[in-house]
Formats: structure tokens, sequence, C-alpha cells
């Protein structure tokens, strides 16, 4: 099998928000399909371009190129409510739509009562709550493996509504055992019957969508030629299975879940690109090692606008931490890099990357993601910033002497080459190492 018949898989290495639409709306003109394969609306890719933000939280990034055909796969979760909201942003007509956005009917419905189960869930936690998204996304893939949920292909059946209103009584049950009050439930600012009625609204537009069997769809796309790159929601990190659970997002954000969110073979998988911050963010709760507290925090959040696209919340920021990279660089099967925010860092002197833990007394290079961080302690190495804008850097190769040394020392770490740095957040802001890997895989015919 040729390379040109496997599909690339681009995902992000840390907890989420490495910038990840952006890259893929940058590489889509090199690629004939887009295929989203894991998540839901909990996701949150940001795309700038001509002075214009936007944010996708279902439909992959390839949505804004002509020619590019966008795939949800039977992987991903659907609320349609939000579907409905993106479509009324993207402001697309429905017979371009038909042509480029296509739906596998085995993806699974996030119901509104979902939603109303995640809200219901994280409160009675307390203080030991997760950090939900609120958008249901648990409870959805809850019922999925519980084979009780509902997929795309049922709207077609004449006994839907009662499929449908028999879970959301069974949800409505579990709700009410958690002493949780429905009338106090806002769903984006609406109550839970506004946002049932918008939902079924939603359902009519997403059922005019083109429907496809995601394995056949995306496998004849390779038979044929067609170049594929299937794009990640969240981050490695935040990983079901690989993750810091339990505080995880409900699907496998790895390689390997692209596998199983599209049906592609394992041998079917080609370049492996991994996203990463030149720092750390997270959102929620969970371990989080290199984590800087105080007004560190606060300068490096506003200097790099960390706000959540989904929630709005703020984000926790830190140090680079390159053990944690170099586990994602293992579990994924990552073959080139990607590297995104360098500019945030533009103003800072000095600069601190975790090079190991410590753990009872010995280092190690590698992450053992445990969540007793009572047990481990990093080892920071003090380097020195690059202390100077990147706006008149035209090539890869100016970048400043101080920055060049730092990509050289993740290279060196997880060895796997940087291709691609990031030094902004307009997709003309992209800068490609010459003779890059990279160059050569978007080059082939």
């Amino acid at each position: 099998m040729s390379e040109n018949n496997k599909a690339d898989v681009l995902l992000g290495l840390q907890w989420g928000d490495e910038g990840k639409g952006k890259i893929v709306d940058v590489l889509t003109p090199h690629y004939k399909m887009v295929a989203r394969f894991q998540g839901g609306p909990n996701a949150g890719h940001t795309l700038v371009f001509e002075g214009k933000k936007y944010i996708l939280h279902t439909i992959p990034s390839g949505i804004f190129h002509k020619g590019c055909v966008n795939l949800v796969g039977n992987g991903v979760v659907l609320d349609p409510f939000i579907i409905n909201k993106e479509l009324d942003q993207l402001n697309i007509p429905l017979d371009v739509l038909q042509e480029s956005l296509f739906v596998c009917g085995k993806a699974h419905l996030i119901l509104p009562s979902h939603r109303l189960l995640d809200a219901a869930f994280e409160k009675k936690k307390g203080n030991f709550k997760i950090g939900s998204t609120l958008k249901g996304i648990g409870p959805a893939y809850t019922d999925k493996v519980a084979r009780t949920g509902l997929r795309l292909t049922d709207t077609a059946s004449e006994s839907f509504e009662d499929k449908y209103n028999a879970l959301k009584q069974e949800h409505l049950r579990l709700a009410e055992g958690l002493d949780f009050d429905i009338d106090e439930l806002r769903l984006d600012g609406l109550t839970f019957h506004d946002y049932e009625k918008a939902w079924f609204f939603g359902l009519e537009r997403l059922k005019a969508l083109p429907r496809v069997q995601s394995e056949i769809f995306v496998n004849e796309a390779l038979d044929k030629g067609a170049r594929v790159l299937a794009e990640g929601a969240q981050g490695t990190l935040l990983d079901i299975d690989f993750g810091s659970y339990p505080y995880v997002t409900s699907s496998n954000t790895i390689t390997a879940g692209a596998c199983v969110g599209l049906g592609l073979a394992p041998g079917r998988i080609g370049e492996v690109f991994g996203v990463f911050k030149a720092y750390c963010t997270r959102v929620g709760s969970g371990p989080f090692m290199t984590e800087i507290r105080g007004e560190g925090a606060d300068v490096l959040r506003d200097l790099g606008q960390e706000y959540g696209s989904t929630t709005g919340r703020p984000r926790r920021c830190g140090w680079l931490d390159l053990p944690a990279l170099k586990y994602a660089v293992m579990i994924n099967g990552v073959t080139r890099l990607i590297m995104t925010k360098a500019d945030v860092l533009c103003s800072m002197k000095t600069l601190k990357v975790c090079v190991a833990y410590e753990i009872n007394g010995e280092e190690k290079n590698i992450s053992p993601l445990t969540t007793d961080s009572d047990s481990l302690n990093p080892v920071y190495k003090e380097i020195a910033g690059w202390n100077c804008t990147l706006d008149n850097v035209e090539t890869f190769e100016q970048l400043p002497q101080p920055l060049l040394d730092y990509i050289s020392m993740i290279e060196d770490f997880v060895n796997v080459p940087v291709d691609i740095i990031s030094t902004g957040a307009d997709r003309k802001q992209i800068l490609i190492r010459k003779g890059a890997g990279i160059l050569k895989r978007l080059s082939l015919s």
C-alpha cells in the first residue's frame, strides 16, 4: 500500500487548546477530505482569517476551503442545537453544504436530557467535580457504551420519538434521584423545554445533510487516491484511557481513536502530526505539575488570551512539560511536531522547562501521568527567552537563535522534528521549516 493510500492524523499532545483548528485550516489545501473522529461540541477549534474569528465545535476545520470534503465520523457525538448554531455562523447555502459536509449515520446524538444529567452529575460531585464543559458529552458516551443511545440513523425510524421520550424519561428519573431541580437548569440561556424545541429544529437541519457510513466513505476515498486528514479534538492528556484519569474526556483522543472513530485499519494511518503549545494550559480540574500560580499565570493567560473557546473559562497556565510531551509522542506514534503560540512568550527574558520528574528520589524523563501529585516533583531547566517580536520573521530559519535553541531542545528530548511553528492567530502566521519532512508529504500528488 502506497503512502498516498493512507490517512494522516492531526491531534493535540497536551490538554487540548493547542491550536489544532488553525493548523488543520492551513493544511487543508493539500487534502481532499478532513474528517473528525471523536468528541463533540466540547471541542472549540478557533480559526482566524480575513480579520474574522470563527469557532467550530463539531464541523471539521476544512469547511472553509472550496473543494474539500468534510466528514463527521461515527466516533463523534452530535448536538443538533449546537450544530444548527454553527451552520448559522458559517452561512453556507444548503446546496454547497450537501457537497462539502457529510455525517456518519452511526454517530450518536446528545439529547437535551444528556446535558441535564451532565449538570446534575457535576453538581453532585461538589468539590470533586471534573470540570466538565456541561455539553452532555459524558452521558451521551455512557449511553452509547450501555447500548441505550440514539444514533443519527435512528431518526429515520417511525419509532424515533417514542425511543427519544423513553430515554429522556430515564434521564429525568436519574436527575431527580440526584436532587437536581430541572426548573433551575439553563442550557445556553434557555429553559430545558425551550432548548428541547430548538434541538428538534436543529435536528431537521442536521437530517438534511448527506448521511454516510464513515468506514466505507473514507476507505473508498483513499482507494481512489484522495488525501485524507483525520482531525482530533481535545488533547492526548485528556484521553479516556491514557490521560490523567479521572480528569479526562469521554473518548479516545489519540491516534488509535482515528481508527475506531472513522473505521480506518491501523495500516491505513500515514503521518501523525502532533500539535503542542510552546507552554502548557489546562481547563478544569486535574493534575497540572508545571502550573504557574499567581501573577505570573495571569500575565501568561492575558498574553495568550487563554480563555476557553467553548466555555469562556480562564485556562490554567504553566511551563512546557517535556516528559508529558514525550509520553504523548510515544502513545500516538507522532512523526511530525507542530508548535503553536511561540509569539506569546516573546516578552519573557527567561523561561522554565520541565525536563524530568523526581519520583521517590529517582528522576524519570517520561511522565507517569499519575493523579498522586504529592509523589511527583518537576525538575526544571531555566533557559533564555527570545525577548523579541516575531512579527517580521518570514521564514523558519530567520527565527531568533534562543527560539531555535528552544526548538532543538524539544526535538532532542522527544526525538521527533518540529516542522511547523505558528507565530500568531491568523492562518498566514505560519512558518514551515525548509526541507522539512512535512513538505515532502504535502507535495505528494
